[in-house]
C-alpha cells in the first residue's frame, strides 16, 4: 500500500516537474511579457485619464494664452501690412544708394489708403522706435494724400514727380536713412524686439549690432533685477534658516503656533503690507522715531525711495517662502545624527556645520529657487518703495502694456524673463538629480 502510495506521489512530482517544465518554455514566457506589458500600459492609461483634465486645464489657462505672448515678441506685421506696395518697389533695392522712383509712387498708393485708418497709427509708432521723429513724417505724409491739384482732383503723375511731390512735402524723404527703415521691415517676423530687450539692434543691411549708448538700458535693468532678487534670496535665508531650524526643534502644538504665525501675512494683501512699510519706514515712522529718540541718531535714516527700502519689504513679503521648504526639510532629519557626532568627539558646531546643514541642503535649494523667482518677477514694491534705479524689468512689461501699447517689446521682455526662470528650473534640477545619485 506504502509502495503504491509512494509510486503515485512520485508520478504526481513528475508531473509537476513538467508542467512546470512546460510553463517555462519561450513561448510562455513571451506570454508573461506580454501580460507585464499590456498591465503596465492599463495602469499608465488610467493615470493620464486621471490628470488628463488638469492637464487640459493647465494647456488651455497658461499654456496656449503664454505661448501666444511670446509669439507677439518675434511678429512684425505693421510695415508688412501699411506699405505692401512700397515694400515690393524697395524688394531688389541695394539699400546704399537712393530708391528708385517707383517706391515714391508706391509710397503714395499705400499711404492713401491707410490715411484714414487704424494702420497708420501703428505704422508711425513702428517706425518711430526705428528713427525718433517718423511719427510726424507718416502723419505728415498721410495727410497730404492724395497729391490733387487745384481744383481738389487727384494728379495723375509719373514715379520721378511723385518723388519730386515727396520731396518738396518733406526733406526727410531724401534721406536714406528712412527708406533702409522700411525695407528692413519687410518680413512680418523680425528679432526686432528680443534684440532690444538685449540693447541690440539690426543695421539697414541686417547685421546684429550694439546699438546707441544712450539707449543701451535694459541689460542694466536685466543685471538691476537678477542683483535685487539674489540679495533678497540671501536676506531670507539668512533670517530663514535660524527660525526654520528652531521651530523644527519645538514640540508639534508650539511648531504648529509659531507656523501659524509665520503664515499669517498670507491672509494680507501685498499692497496692504507694501503701504504698511512706507508708513513704517518714512522719515517720521516708527523705526526713525525710535532711533532717534534712543540716542543712537540725530537725523533720520532714508530707508524710503531707495533699494534700502526694496530690501526690507521684498525680504519680509518672501520670508515665509524661505521658512516652509527648510522646515519641511529639517523636520524630518533625526536629531539623533548631530548627538551621534558630538558623542564621538566632534565639536557642537562642527557636528551641525558638517552633519546637520548638508542634510538641509534640498531645502535650501527649493527655497532659494522659489523665493528668487518670486523676487524677479517684483513690480509693485520696487515701483512704491524704490526710486528711479530701482525699477526691475516687470516695472518695463508694466510701462509697454499699459502706456505705450507696445506689446512685443513687453512680450519680448517677459519671454527674456520666463527664459531665464526656466534655466534656473533646469540648474535646480539637474543639481538636485546629482544630488539624489550622490546621496
Amino acid at each position: 500500500m506504502r509502495a503504491r502510495m509512494g509510486g503515485q506521489l512520485c508520478m504526481e512530482t513528475g508531473v509537476t516537474t513538467m508542467t512546470i517544465a512546460a510553463d517555462s518554455t519561450p513561448e510562455s514566457a513571451g506570454r508573461l511579457k506580454r501580460e507585464l506589458k499590456a498591465a503596465e500600459a492599463k495602469k499608465r492609461a488610467v493615470a493620464l485619464l486621471l490628470i488628463a483634465p488638469l492637464a487640459i486645464f493647465l494647456l488651455l489657462i497658461f499654456v496656449v494664452p503664454i505661448g501666444a505672448l511670446l509669439t507677439r515678441a518675434a511678429q512684425n506685421p505693421e510695415v508688412v501690412n501699411a506699405l505692401p506696395h512700397t515694400l515690393g518697389a524697395l524688394s531688389t533695392w541695394d539699400r546704399k544708394t537712393p530708391p528708385p522712383d517707383a517706391a515714391y509712387a508706391a509710397l503714395a498708393t499705400d499711404m492713401t489708403v491707410i490715411a484714414d485708418s487704424d494702420g497708420m497709427g501703428a505704422l508711425a509708432r513702428r517706425l518711430n522706435v526705428e528713427i525718433p521723429g517718423y511719427r510726424s513724417l507718416v502723419a505728415k505724409s498721410a495727410r497730404a494724400m492724395p497729391f490733387v491739384d487745384d481744383n481738389s482732383k487727384p494728379l495723375q503723375l509719373t514715379p520721378a514727380q511723385f518723388h519730386a511731390k515727396f520731396a518738396e512735402l518733406d526733406e526727410r524723404w531724401n534721406d536714406i536713412a528712412y527708406w533702409q527703415a522700411i525695407a528692413k521691415n519687410g518680413s512680418p517676423y523680425s528679432p526686432f524686439y528680443l534684440l532690444a530687450s538685449l540693447d541690440h539692434k539690426q543695421d539697414a543691411f541686417g547685421h546684429i549690432v550694439p546699438t546707441d549708448p544712450d539707449q543701451q538700458i535694459y541689460l542694466a535693468v536685466f543685471s538691476r533685477t537678477f542683483v535685487i532678487g539674489a540679495a533678497v534670496t540671501l536676506f531670507a535665508l539668512l533670517l530663514g534658516y535660524p527660525l526654520a531650524y528652531w521651530i523644527s526643534t519645538l514640540s508639534e502644538r508650539r511648531a504648529n503656533l509659531v507656523m501659524i504665525l509665520v503664515l499669517i501675512p498670507f491672509w494680507t494683501s501685498i499692497l496692504v503690507r507694501v503701504a504698511a512699510w512706507i508708513v513704517i519706514l518714512q522719515s517720521e515712522g516708527l523705526v526713525n522715531k525710535a532711533l532717534v529718540g534712543s540716542g543712537l541718531l540725530h537725523d533720520p535714516l532714508a530707508l524710503l525711495f531707495n533699494r534700502t527700502g526694496v530690501y526690507i519689504s521684498m525680504t519680509h513679503i518672501l520670508l515665509p517662502f524661505m521658512i516652509l521648504p527648510l522646515y519641511s526639510v529639517m523636520k524630518s532629519i533625526p536629531p539623533t545624527y548631530q548627538r551621534a557626532a558630538v558623542s564621538l568627539g566632534s565639536h557642537p558646531f562642527a557636528a551641525f556645520w558638517r552633519v546637520y546643514v548638508p542634510q538641509t541642503y534640498p531645502g535650501i535649494g527649493a527655497g532659494a529657487l522659489l523665493v528668487f523667482i518670486l523676487a524677479i518677477g517684483y513690480y509693485i514694491t520696487p515701483a512704491l518703495l524704490g526710486g528711479p534705479n530701482d525699477q526691475m524689468v516687470s516695472y518695463y512689461v508694466a510701462y509697454f502694456t499699459n502706456v505705450t501699447i507696445n506689446w512685443g517689446m513687453a512680450c519680448a521682455l517677459g519671454g527674456l524673463l520666463l527664459a531665464a526662470t526656466l534655466v534656473l528650473y533646469a540648474i535646480y534640477g539637474r543639481f538636485t538629480r546629482s544630488s539624489l545619485s550622490l546621496g
